[in-house]
C-alpha cells in the first residue's frame, strides 16, 4: 500500500492549531490529542465521534482490525485504538495531516497503527488487490466530495469488508449514502449523518 509515512520520535514537532480535541472513552479517556494546523480539515467533533462509537455498539472496536479511511488528526482511528482496537491504518493524502497523526500517535503511546500518506481510492484498491479485509472501516471524506467519491468507493469498500465487519460513514446531514451493503442505521446529528453498513 506504499511507503508509511517515517515515525521520528523525539524529532522537534510542528506547531499543533489550538484545536480542542480529547479521546472520549478507552485506555486513553481525556486525552488531548492535535489536530493539523491551517488545512483545510473538518476534524470529527467529540460529540460526533462518541455518538457514533455509540452507534456502533459496545466492543465494536475491540481486537478489531480497522481501517481509517480520510483521517484527518486520527481522531476516529485513535479512538478505536484506544477502545481496544488491534491495529488501526490511517490513510490519508496530506503530508501535514499525516504528521499530526504520527505525533497523536507518539503522544498517546499506540505503536500497533500504520499511517499511509497516500489518495484513500489508491489504498482501497491496493487492499482490495491484495486481499485485505478489515473488521471495522472508518469513512469521513470531505462533505462536499462525497458524492464523486461514492460511486468509485462502491467498488472496493465491499471486498475490504471482513465478515461481519462494520462500515461507519460520515456525512452532511442531507446526504444519506447509497452502498451496496447491509445499512444497519442512519442518524443525523447537527450537521452531519452517521450511516452504519455490515458486510453482508
Amino acid at each position: 500500500m506504499g511507503a508509511p509515512v517515517p515515525r521520528r520520535r523525539g524529532s522537534a514537532p510542528a506547531p499543533a492549531a489550538p484545536v480542542a480535541m480529547r479521546i472520549i472513552a478507552g485506555s486513553r479517556k481525556g486525552a488531548r490529542i492535535f489536530a493539523p494546523k491551517g488545512l483545510d480539515t473538518r476534524p470529527t467533533a467529540d460529540r460526533v465521534r462518541e455518538a457514533a462509537f455509540n452507534l456502533l455498539g459496545p466492543g465494536a472496536a475491540e481486537e478489531a482490525k480497522v481501517l481509517d479511511l480520510f483521517a484527518g488528526s486520527g481522531a476516529m482511528g485513535l479512538e478505536a485504538l484506544s477502545r481496544g482496537a488491534a491495529h488501526a491504518t490511517f490513510v490519508e493524502s496530506d503530508r501535514e495531516a499525516c504528521r499530526t497523526i504520527n505525533r497523536n500517535l507518539d503522544k498517546l503511546g499506540f505503536g500497533d497503527a500504520t499511517v499511509l500518506c497516500q489518495d484513500a481510492l489508491t489504498a482501497l484498491r491496493t487492499d482490495a488487490r491484495q486481499g485485505t479485509r478489515y473488521d471495522l472501516v472508518l469513512l469521513d471524506p470531505p462533505y462536499k466530495r462525497f458524492s464523486s467519491l461514492q460511486k468509485p468507493m462502491i467498488q472496493h469498500l465491499p471486498e475490504i469488508l471482513a465478515s461481519g465487519g462494520t462500515l461507519l460513514v460520515e456525512t452532511a446531514a442531507e446526504e444519506e449514502p447509497d452502498l451496496p451493503l447491509a445499512k444497519r442505521t442512519t442518524r443525523r446529528y447537527g450537521s452531519a449523518r452517521l450511516t452504519l453498513f455490515d458486510a453482508e
